[in-house]
């Protein structure tokens, strides 16, 4: 299971501004904002992007500066493979360290839709096992108890994170990862596909890397 909720992309028009400027060709700029306040790019801003992007990397700096703020509710073994992408992304996580305890244990707190029958009975177990060391925690504070939760919690446990990001890391994800056996990996790659000008900025297929 993965969810993208609450996203926005910022700094396009600043981005775009500054590709203009190795050549102080600002007076050829045609994008705009819309009624509705949307940023949108005019035929001779989007030519110049993607012909930067096709270029490599050191010629789409500009990349770098459209930013990107989303939550993101995922197990936690897919954060272990979001959390390699390290260089120019940040993320604010719910704390199972602090608030592990703050509410019941209950299925949906886990990733388990692919479950078979016998591993939900499993997982529903550890579950049951889990909300007693909760509340046995609750009623004696023993540190004993806590890391019990700690280290029995499965790698199927859901976590929330504001991740920020930029569009250069979203075309190493995207290519990275699109075709990865993970279905969250298939479900953030969809996700990416929803932004501004992925289409023609992210996700071309003769993009160079």
């Amino acid at each position: 299971m993965l969810r993208t909720e609450r996203w926005a992309v910022m700094n396009l028009d600043g981005a775009i501004r500054g590709a203009r400027n190795p050549m102080n060709s600002w007076a050829r700029s045609d994008s705009y904002f819309d009624e509705n306040g949307n940023f949108v790019l005019g035929e001779n801003d989007l030519s110049l992007a993607q012909r930067l992007r096709r270029a490599g990397s050191d010629d789409r700096k500009f990349m770098r500066q459209i930013f990107v703020t989303v939550d993101i509710t995922g197990p936690l073994y897919w954060w272990k493979e979001f959390d390699t992408y390290k260089v120019g992304t940040v993320a604010n996580s719910t704390s199972t360290m602090h608030k592990i305890h703050s509410r019941p244990f209950s299925r949906d707190d886990f990733s388990c839709d692919k479950c078979s029958p016998g591993a939900l009975s499993t997982l529903d177990f550890v579950i049951e096992r889990l909300e007693e060391t909760r509340l046995r925690f609750l009623e004696t504070k023993d540190k004993g108890d806590w890391y019990d939760m700690i280290q029995l919690l499965p790698s199927s446990y859901n976590q929330m994170r504001t991740v920020t990001m930029n569009y250069e890391n979203l075309i190493n994800m995207y290519f990275a990862r699109r075709n990865h056996k993970l279905d969250e990996w298939h479900v953030f790659c969809d996700w990416i596909m929803t932004l501004p000008y992925a289409h023609e900025l992210i996700a071309c297929e003769d993009i160079q890397h």
